[in-house]
């Protein structure tokens, strides 16, 4: 059995992972609060696996509401290296259909401030390296093992991450189309971020399950619409997981490792002891 650790959050249809052997419960405390739901660690195909539903089981959180802070840190805690998130979108592309899915390297910034998107502050000051948000090498792996599951799969991409909870007007969705971006969702750009500052890799399987509301030859997007096609998507989310973590390389030969390095610029000798503790485990070994 392979020593890495992989995680897996889902999204809006993906609340559990069939097939995970050894499974346990556990309830993570972080001194950024309490995750969305106690995290289910396992083994899926030899490989450790830590499952975490965004929104907690029964989808009880709004994308505002999720506690990404502790949903990343309690990640680490538990030994994650590479995440694998899952999340249904809009599609702002006609050639990427409800039903298909897509691997985004891009993000565009549309939420609001309202999110706590940084395990820094409070004394310490940090600046991460974002120009490309995701880990290719992990996206890579997930565009490959969405091809080997048959998937319709899309690779790259802008993402823009929105607010919510309710979905674009029609003129900002046109407005979107401008900025050439493929998906929307309120979701993956706040875990990004927090996953490039603990240093693990990142990469998303985006479910498209509507066209948003700029197509004027489908209806606009409805929950009703959008369920129908998640139950769909969800399914096929689970094969390429199942696909893509026995190819997931232990190594990870990426910048995501020590993306850190030098991001906090705050003197060490500045930095209270007690912010050196609640960063123990994301940047310890370089405060």
């Amino acid at each position: 059995m392979s020593d890495q650790v992989i995680g897996v959050i889902g999204g809006s249809g993906l609340y559990e992972m069939e097939g995970m052997e050894k499974v346990e419960q556990i309830k993570v405390a972080t001194p950024f609060g309490d995750p969305s739901d106690e995290f289910v660690t396992g083994v899926l195909n030899g490989v450790k696996m830590v499952f975490l539903p965004r929104h907690g089981k029964g989808h009880r959180l709004l994308p505002s509401e999720v506690n990404y802070r502790a949903n990343i840190y309690g990640m680490k805690k538990l030994g994650v290296g590479q995440i694998i998130s899952v999340s249904a979108v809009g599609s702002l592309k006609e050639a990427i259909e409800p039903g298909h899915i897509v691997i985004p390297d891009q993000f565009i910034d549309r939420t609001k401030g309202i999110r706590k998107d940084t395990f820094f502050g409070d004394g310490v000051v940090a600046h991460v390296g974002f120009a490309d948000p995701v880990c290719h090498r992990l996206s890579d792996t997930l565009f490959d093992a969405a091809r080997k599951a048959g998937a319709t799969v899309h690779k790259g991409g802008a993402y823009i991450c929105m607010e919510g909870p309710a979905f674009s007007t029609r003129a900002e969705s046109f407005m979107y189309l401008g900025l050439g971006a493929s998906v929307i969702g309120m979701t993956n750009l706040t875990e990004a971020k927090l996953a490039r500052e603990a240093e693990i890799c990142y990469g998303i399987i985006a479910l498209s399950t509507d066209y948003d509301c700029w197509h004027d030859s489908h209806d606009d997007v409805t929950v009703e619409a959008i369920i129908k096609i998640i139950h769909q998507n969800v399914a096929m989310a689970k094969n390429i997981i199942r696909n893509a973590v026995a190819e997931i390389a232990p190594d990870r030969g990426c910048p995501c490792a020590d993306a850190m390095q030098y991001a906090v610029i705050t003197d060490r000798k500045a930095i209270p002891e007690s912010a050196k503790q609640k960063l123990d485990i994301l940047v310890g070994k370089y405060l």
